[in-house]
């Protein structure tokens, strides 16, 4: 992917990272620091102000014509104030001096009627991040709407001719986002980056010749930090199409218990399921069906999950979490026993335990199999399904997080002794994610990323399947 040189002028003292933007770190601190200082005027306890800046550019075409180009550009200026242990929150758009002290006051004020929580507060001082590593998260990409318009051409050139029957499309589009921010509190905490997140994606249709009312959509995505890692714009419209094409002819199945695979970018939603399972809202609340897992087998003991929030590039890697609390890789699942929670300050008092810098969510996952060997590919993982069914695609939001039970509409392939018989829709798969869980029989080499969460495809030994 070929990138183009910097066509904005720049003032000579503006380093290259702040170019894409109106406003530069140096403003974003002072503003900070206005609000801090106008925040401990008002008598407040503590306080903490987050100045951010986004701005990007997305281009759509479809069926080989330009259907929208938007730009977007949003800045806000965030301030949390303390009075005692009640806490007040507001924010503005507006970076005047007169803006923020109103922004500030208005925090104060809903401070001043809140409830007492005695949990509430900043982080303590000794789990501030105090030292800023480089995660080289920031690559901008100097892109034309023009330019993206190409991209995202050749990508559904590349779908529409890898098949006769593949006879439309949804449109294919290219998103090219900046931001930075800067942060800073009353523990001490001062700290902010920028960061970069680029995309290209494709929704190809395909229909049966011979069957007018089979037609079948699917769609495929690429995104980094970096534009030159993506995948070539060609190579995501012929997949999306190929993934179009092998749904044709599903069919529908009857009732059945079986083993269930599911595709390396579905089990990134089995261990979301798992993350919202242990992190501490959840668990305070008590409607976790995961309570008081620590220590607990909840996996076989042949699955880790590894957090790294320090990974180059990585879409879920961050110095520090949201509260300015420091970051750290750690083992969350070790021989499938669970090692750790989700805690963020609040989170963590609630339960008596250290926060786990997990404000904001979870880092750079990895979910990984002591039994998976580099030969485990995906004809490999379907080999050790055997007879049963492979998902691809999920729908509908059936997950109960208080019970772990689990139903969704699902379509994909059955497959007899290891190998595809025929594509198959309009199933339902149910079970319980506990058995789910610890009824794991192997992870795949077909390791994907999705966001923050890396996991190859997932054989879970028997669910029920719902058909026709």
């Amino acid at each position: 992917m070929h990138h183009t040189p910097t066509r904005r002028s720049r003032a000579a003292n503006t380093p290259p990272e702040y170019a894409a933007f109106s406003h530069r770190r140096e403003q974003f601190e002072a503003l900070v620091d206005h609000a801090l200082a106008h925040a401990k005027k008002l008598g407040t306890t503590d306080a903490g102000a987050e100045a951010s800046e986004a701005c990007g550019l997305s281009v759509s075409v479809r069926k080989g014509e330009l259907e929208t180009v938007e730009r977007n550009r949003d800045k806000s200026l965030g301030v949390t104030v303390y009075v005692g242990h009640r806490r007040g929150n507001a924010s503005t758009s507006d970076f005047s001096v007169a803006a923020i002290e109103r922004t500030v006051q208005a925090a104060h004020d809903i401070a001043r009627f809140t409830a007492e929580d005695p949990m509430a507060g900043l982080p303590d001082e000794r789990d501030i991040a105090h030292h800023q590593i480089d995660l080289d998260l920031f690559h901008p990409w100097d892109i034309t709407s023009e330019e993206a318009a190409q991209l995202a051409l050749r990508c559904e050139a590349a779908a529409l001719q890898t098949d006769a029957r593949i006879v439309n499309s949804e449109g294919a589009s290219v998103s090219a986002q900046h931001s930075h921010f800067f942060s800073a509190h009353t523990r001490g905490f001062r700290g902010g980056y920028a960061s970069t997140r680029h995309s290209l994606s494709v929704a190809p249709i395909a229909a049966s010749p011979d069957h007018d009312d089979d037609m079948q959509r699917d769609a495929w995505y690429t995104s980094m930090r970096r534009a030159s890692d993506m995948s070539a714009p060609e190579a995501v419209g012929r997949y999306a199409a190929e993934r179009a094409l092998s749904r044709l002819r599903s069919r529908k199945l009857a009732t059945t218990e079986c083993p269930v695979l599911f595709e390396s970018t579905l089990a990134a939603g089995l261990m979301g399921s798992f993350v919202h399972a242990i992190s501490g809202g959840s668990l305070y609340r008590k409607s976790s069906f995961l309570l008081d897992s620590l220590g607990q087998a909840v996996f076989p003991s042949h699955i880790q999950i590894h957090e790294d929030p320090h990974v180059l590039r990585g879409k879920g890697s961050s110095p520090f979490d949201e509260e300015g609390v420091v970051t750290r890789s750690r083992k969350v699942v070790d021989d499938g026993r669970v090692q750790g929670y989700f805690l963020s300050t609040y989170s963590a008092r609630k339960l008596g335990m250290p926060t786990t810098g997990n404000a904001g969510g979870s880092h750079n996952l990895n979910l990984t199999s002591t039994l998976t060997r580099a030969q485990d590919d995906l004809p490999a993982m379907l080999k050790k399904l055997g007879t049963g069914l492979f998902v691809i695609e999920l729908m509908g939001q059936g997950v109960n997080g208080v019970t772990g039970d689990y139903s969704r509409g699902a379509s994909g392939f059955w497959v007899e002794k290891g190998e595809i018989a025929f594509p198959v829709q309009e199933i339902t798969i149910a079970g319980n994610l506990k058995d789910m869980f610890l009824g794991i029989e192997a992870v795949g080499a077909d390791a994907y990323n999705m966001g923050a969460k890396t996991v190859g495809s997932v054989l879970v030994n028997r669910m029920m399947v719902a058909g026709s």
